[in-house]
């Protein structure tokens, strides 16, 4: 039997996205409280789903997508730590010793890295390319609100990353749906947009 090396891993890994931005958004909206049942979100949908869209992307050659589902799939990881060690579940020594702007620090690099990744995106869809606005949207929310802890500055980022995350989880719903429905009927059952062709002039 010839294995298939071309099958596009997408669909999982934009659905473990819109689940754990979902979940996470519900929270940063004050619609349900604590990080307790998020955390399971973060690790096996928001980790592990995304990272083995971005290993089999890897196996594809498509380093676009193998590095934007690798990234956010380590930095779910990394953000249920974060959560693990604001809870006491590594011990109170580490609880008491977070600097809660290095956490802002993080949603710095990460930004840098979504926006060169949103320019690569311009080559994809328009779903994915707005997907990765929102993201750009988010990092630029929780990192003020991260660094600046309370008042209407932090109220307003925080509500800018809020309403971000729940986009990025529609916009990734829609986009697995359509990568599924679409691969399985063999049309455009679902439209997701032609790519745009800003940089097109400068690639001939």
């Amino acid at each position: 039997m010839t294995e298939k090396t071309n099958v596009d891993p997408s669909a999982l890994g934009l659905f473990g996205l819109a689940m754990v931005t979902l979940v996470a958004s519900s929270q940063k909206l004050g619609l349900t409280e604590g990080y307790a049942y998020v955390l399971p979100w973060a690790i096996f949908l928001g980790a592990l789903a995304q990272l083995t869209a971005g290993i089999l992307d890897y196996k594809k050659g498509n380093v676009f997508g193998a590095t934007a589902f690798c990234a956010y799939g380590f930095f779910w990881l990394g953000m249920a730590a974060v959560w693990l060690t604001g809870l006491g579940a590594f011990g109170t020594a580490l609880q008491g010793n977070a600097d809660m702007r290095q956490l802002g620090v993080a949603f710095i690099g990460y930004l840098i890295l979504t926006v060169f990744l949103t320019i690569g995106a311009t080559r994809t869809n328009k779903v994915l390319f707005f997907i990765f606005v929102f993201i750009d949207l988010l990092f630029v929310g929780l990192s003020v609100s991260t660094f600046v802890s309370e008042g209407p500055v932090h109220n307003f980022f925080h509500y800018l990353a809020a309403v971000s995350e729940l986009l990025i989880a529609l916009l990734s719903f829609y986009g697995s749906g359509a990568n599924v429905l679409n691969n399985h009927f063999g049309r455009t059952f679902l439209p997701i947009g032609k790519p745009y062709e800003i940089f097109a002039a400068a690639e001939k």
